[in-house]
């Protein structure tokens, strides 16, 4: 689960907010995307994708959104047997609360990683501190099977999670992040960072939309909000797979769509990638 706000500019658009900006320390207008996002095989794939406000961690319903998502999403894997609760999980912690995370629980989510805020507090028994604190006077380890960063685990006792247990991950000299596990079971440190290592995937797949794609420059109001973003999603999902062609593997997104457009046929090309019959090019034709 994440979220990305695209700046916007226009009182006429449809799902458009006013917030404060951490960024740029001022209040600034824009729409945010609220997204389930599955990664297969280092490919990203959204499957629930929800315009919503930029809500203050004080007043938001997205805790409920997103529970409503899952819970949809559940259903429709539930027809085709597919059990998606036993997919990890990986959100930001902004919006993170105990009944969030005992709702995940009950609808049968058992894998949950969540990347900790720094002003978060924990103790260990003897002493009280900030996440902040705690990573700066962690001991490092590079010796951890599997994870490719200095790193250190902790169990430590946070006033509204209880007992969790925590990977600090040092990224640089200066950089240090951590992740709290939050499933029904613990898992362990490996399993926590490869969880997360997906969710970088999910960060790119925005860049994508936002760089590549230019999602913000999308001007349709009512339902053709949506109509836009599932073009821009049909053209993701496109040139992503062509990328996997041979020819196109050594070529970025951009160079891949500025070579279609000059020396590619639409047709011809979704002719040898796709079936056209499922998508019903032949009866547009």
């Amino acid at each position: 689960m994440d979220d990305s706000v695209i700046d916007r500019v226009g009182k006429r658009l449809r799902c458009t907010w006013s917030w404060y900006s951490g960024r740029w320390k001022k209040v600034v207008n824009g729409q945010n995307i609220l997204g389930r996002v599955l990664t297969i095989n280092g490919k990203a794939i959204p499957i629930h994708l929800l315009f919503c406000s930029k809500q203050g961690c004080k007043n938001t319903d997205k805790p409920s959104l997103l529970i409503s998502m899952l819970t949809k999403l559940k259903k429709e894997f539930d027809k085709h047997d597919v059990d998606i609760t036993t997919i990890p999980i990986t959100m930001d912690s902004w919006y993170v609360s105990e009944p969030l995370k005992q709702k995940l629980h009950e609808l049968g989510f058992r894998n949950i990683v969540v990347v900790g805020k720094s002003n978060y507090v924990f103790n260990d028994g003897s002493s009280r501190k900030t996440a902040s604190q705690w990573k700066q006077e962690s001991e490092y380890d590079s010796t951890h099977w599997g994870i490719n960063v200095p790193a250190q685990r902790k169990t430590l006792t946070n006033r509204t999670f209880g007992e969790v247990n925590l990977l600090f991950f040092r990224k640089t000299t200066t950089r240090a992040f951590y992740l709290m596990d939050f499933s029904i079971n613990s898992l362990r440190s490996v399993q926590m960072w490869r969880s997360w290592l997906a969710h970088n995937l999910i960060e790119q797949f925005w860049k994508i939309l936002k760089s590549v794609l230019a999602i913000g420059l999308m001007r349709l109001r009512g339902d053709g909000l949506y109509t836009g973003l599932l073009i821009k999603i049909m053209a993701y999902l496109f040139i992503t797979s062509v990328q996997n062609q041979p020819g196109f593997r050594h070529l970025s997104l951009t160079q891949i769509m500025r070579q279609l457009r000059r020396e590619s046929d639409l047709l011809t090309l979704l002719s040898e990638h796709f079936h056209l019959e499922f998508l019903g090019i032949p009866a547009i034709c």
